[in-house]
C-alpha cells in the first residue's frame, strides 16, 4: 500500500477551490489512480501479477464494483478516464522505454490527460476541445518525470526521457545515475523543458472554456506552479536533488494564477 497520499503530490489535488460537493468524488477518483499506480511499481509483483491485477480492477469497474463505480453512477461521469489511467499502468508495465517525444506524448494522453478530463466532465465541462486542459496535464506529467528520472531508473528501471533525444546527444543511460547531469544530459532536459513550456502555452485558454469557475481558477493556479517549477528545473539538477517548489513558492503562484484566470 501506497504511503503516499494526496497532500504530497506536486500540484493541488481537490482544492479548497472545487465545490465543496465534488472533493469526496475527486478523492475517491485519485484513491483508485493511486492504488493501480502502486500496482504498477510494486517490487515484489511480476510483469504477469501487475496485469492481471490491473485487469481485474477494469473488470470490477466496468461491473459497477467499488467506491469509483459508485461515486461515477452518482455523478454521472464516465468510466473511459479511469480506463484510460489503467491502460497507461499496463504501457508503464510493458513500456519500460520512451523511444522518442511523440511516444511520451501518446502516454501523457492516457496517463495524463484523463485526469483533466474528469475534472471537467465532474464539473460541469468545457466549451470547444479538451486540447488545452491534455496539454496542460501533459505539461505536468512531463515536469514529473524529470524530476523523478533519476529515480524512475533505479528503482522501476524506467526512462521516461526520449531515447532518441539522449542517443543524439551521446547519453547513455548509465548517466541517469551520475551525481550530476552531464552537458549533454542538461541539453536534453532543457529541450524537453522547452517542450513543456510550449504545452503550457497550449494550455493557457482551458482558463476561460471550462465552465466551471472555479475549477477554471484552480487550472490558474495550476499553470502558474507548472511555470515556476519548469523555470527552477531549468536552474537545478533533478539528478543532483528533489527539485521542487516550496510552500512559500507555490502557495503565492497558486492564489496568484487563480486570481488573474
Amino acid at each position: 500500500m501506497s504511503t503516499k497520499g494526496h497532500e504530497d503530490e506536486n500540484f493541488p489535488v481537490a482544492s479548497f477551490l472545487l465545490p465543496k460537493w465534488s472533493r469526496p468524488h475527486v478523492l475517491t477518483f485519485y484513491d483508485f489512480v493511486r492504488g493501480a499506480d502502486d500496482i504498477a511499481d510494486a517490487f515484489e509483483l511480476s510483469p504477469d501479477q501487475k496485469r492481471e491485477q490491473l485487469t481485474a480492477l477494469s473488470v470490477s469497474l466496468e461491473a459497477g464494483e467499488g467506491a469509483l463505480a459508485a461515486s461515477l453512477v452518482e455523478t454521472g461521469v464516465r468510466s473511459i478516464h479511469a480506463q484510460d489511467l489503467l491502460k497507461a499502468f499496463l504501457w508503464d508495465v510493458d513500456h519500460p522505454r520512451t523511444d522518442d517525444w511523440a511516444a511520451l506524448m501518446a502516454y501523457c494522453q492516457l496517463s495524463a490527460a484523463p485526469v483533466g478530463r474528469y475534472l471537467i466532465d465532474l464539473l460541469g465541462g468545457i466549451d470547444g476541445e479538451y486540447a488545452p486542459s491534455d496539454a496542460l496535464c501533459a505539461a505536468l506529467q512531463v515536469l514529473n518525470h524529470i524530476q523523478d528520472i533519476k529515480d524512475d531508473f533505479n528503482q522501476l528501471d524506467r526512462v521516461y526521457v526520449p531515447c532518441d533525444w539522449m542517443h543524439a546527444e551521446g547519453v547513455a543511460l548509465d548517466e541517469l545515475t551520475a551525481p550530476q547531469s552531464s552537458q549533454n544530459l542538461r541539453r536534453v532536459l532543457d529541450r524537453m523543458l522547452d517542450g513543456v513550456d510550449a504545452l503550457l502555452i497550449e494550455a493557457q485558454p482551458m482558463t476561460k472554456t471550462i465552465k466551471s469557475r472555479s475549477l477554471a481558477r484552480e487550472a490558474g493556479g495550476i499553470l502558474a506552479i507548472a511555470r515556476g517549477l519548469s523555470h527552477e528545473l531549468r536552474q537545478r539538477d533533478p539528478l543532483t536533488e528533489r527539485v521542487e517548489l516550496s510552500k512559500y513558492q507555490m502557495l503565492p503562484r497558486f492564489v496568484w494564477g487563480a486570481l488573474w484566470s
